[in-house]
């Protein structure tokens, strides 16, 4: 089969297509052939190595020679222990142990698929398992008359918050490059700010930060907030996180502000509640472009370097 390996951390340009024995499921691991997987964020920083929690299982070269998490497609074959699916199922999920989306073929445990809903396309189911479980958890606890900021709204899982801070009732700004404020706005945005041009965090004060791309000082974070306010972040720097979780708490606390790093709850039971509202038609999928399989190292460097509006993903079949 056809999969994007590489051997060691860098650019894109060590990407290349090779073909490679196709995979067979153990007990309780499901082949899937492989429709379509998004592009996220942990892909890019895997790819690099970089930030250094990207290398976890792999600290000189990477543990999975083929990215991609968000998968979707049809069951294969499966394993002598699996119950829930048999092959020629529609299913999707989130790979993240496992990874090989980027490929003809990916093995994944049972647990992290679920079936897929008619109404949507391979390539918009494939764009929730990340990106809708990180907005609906980051954007929990909003309510109307809420003020809501979220930090790189204009990428996946950025689109997905806007709409479902909307649906809560909550006035929402966000917060992303030049070239992403119309698309904010189109999301349904109420303000929009260019972070290269306007300091966010001397605005507001805002009940809920959602940061996407945490690099500021925890100190500039909690003037942000106001009383009672609560910030959380998934994803940035290595010191940006550390800085939250020690500093960071301490000073909420102190200030009657709350100031953490976003615990990511995965699997179906989480993603599948964002699935059936984007199938209701209640929350919609942006999906900026589809690359082929040759073209991945151009979808990993247009969601890395920030160009994506929304979502990017890989169609393989």
């Amino acid at each position: 089969m056809r999969a994007v390996v590489y051997d060691r951390y860098g650019s894109p340009d060590g990407l290349r297509i090779e073909n490679v024995p196709k995979p067979y499921p153990a007990a309780r691991q499901v082949l899937v052939k492989i429709a379509a997987t998004s592009v996220n964020l942990s892909d890019w920083e895997t790819l690099q190595g970089s930030p250094l929690y990207s290398r976890i299982g792999g600290l000189r070269s990477p543990a999975r020679r083929t990215l991609g998490s968000d998968i979707a497609g049809w069951v294969d074959a499966v394993g002598s222990a699996v119950t829930r699916f048999r092959p020629g199922d529609e299913v999707y999920g989130d790979n993240l142990m496992l990874k090989g989306g980027f490929a003809e073929y990916a093995i994944a445990p049972e647990s992290v698929l679920a079936r897929k809903p008619a109404a949507l396309t391979f390539a918009e189911a494939s764009a929730i398992p990340q990106a809708g479980v990180i907005a609906q958890q980051g954007t929990e606890g909003a309510a109307a008359g809420n003020r809501v900021l979220i930090n790189g709204a204009g990428g996946g899982s950025g689109a997905f918050a806007i709409q479902l801070a909307k649906r809560l009732g909550a006035r929402v700004s966000g917060v992303d490059n030049a070239g992403k404020l119309d698309f904010m706005r189109s999301v349904g945005a109420d303000e929009v700010m260019d972070y290269r041009s306007r300091d966010f965090t001397r605005s507001g004060p805002y009940d809920l930060i959602l940061d996407l791309v945490a690099h500021r000082s925890v100190f500039a974070y909690r003037r942000a907030l106001a009383p009672g306010g609560r910030y959380r972040c998934v994803g940035g720097s290595v010191s940006a996180l550390l800085r939250v979780l020690t500093i960071g708490a301490v000073a909420g606390r102190l200030t009657h502000r709350r100031l953490g790093v976003l615990a990511v709850r995965e699997g179906p039971t989480h993603f599948e509640p964002v699935a059936e509202l984007c199938a209701a038609g209640d929350l919609v999928i942006h999906i900026d472009r589809a690359f082929t399989l040759d073209e991945t190292p151009e979808a990993l460097a247009h969601v890395g370097k920030g160009r994506a509006l929304g979502k990017v993903v890989v169609s393989v079949n």
